[in-house]
């Protein structure tokens, strides 16, 4: 039992760090703009209007990596009930996906292709770990 929590934790951390380092890797092909604060939620607001289409697709691909990876990892480490792992990591990642959309306003082909993606990189994580397992 232990060792299927420790897969799950695991999973979701790993998970948030493919996150991160690919979307900082969208931030340097695509750079916020000078005096750009995160924590002021008018200008981020109004960033959001005017984000290029590519800087949402690289986000697009993070959140889709970080599902996948976090899902493949956690079903490597469990023990037994691999698909319960896998969807236990996916579902965290979904919630601070949903989070975001609803804290930052996005564009709704954005937050429908980030859901799908965060399903479908979960499922093929799982899927692929499975095999692997």
């Amino acid at each position: 039992m232990w060792k299927n929590v420790l897969a799950v934790i695991i999973g979701i951390l790993v998970g948030m760090i493919v996150i991160s380092i690919v979307e900082a890797i969208g931030h340097m092909i695509y750079p916020l703009p000078e005096g750009f604060d995160p924590y002021n939620s008018e200008i981020v607001k109004a960033y959001m209007t005017d984000m290029p289409v590519g800087a949402l697709l690289f986000v697009l691909l993070a959140w889709a990596a970080g599902s996948y990876s976090g899902g493949w990892i956690a079903v490597l480490i469990a023990v037994r009930s691999f698909r319960i792992i896998a969807v236990i990591v996916g579902l965290f990642l979904l919630a601070a996906g949903v989070y975001n959309m609803i804290m930052i306003p996005h564009p709704l082909w954005f937050s429908v292709l980030g859901i799908m993606g965060i399903f479908a990189g979960t499922w093929l994580g799982m899927a692929l770990g499975i095999r692997k397992a």
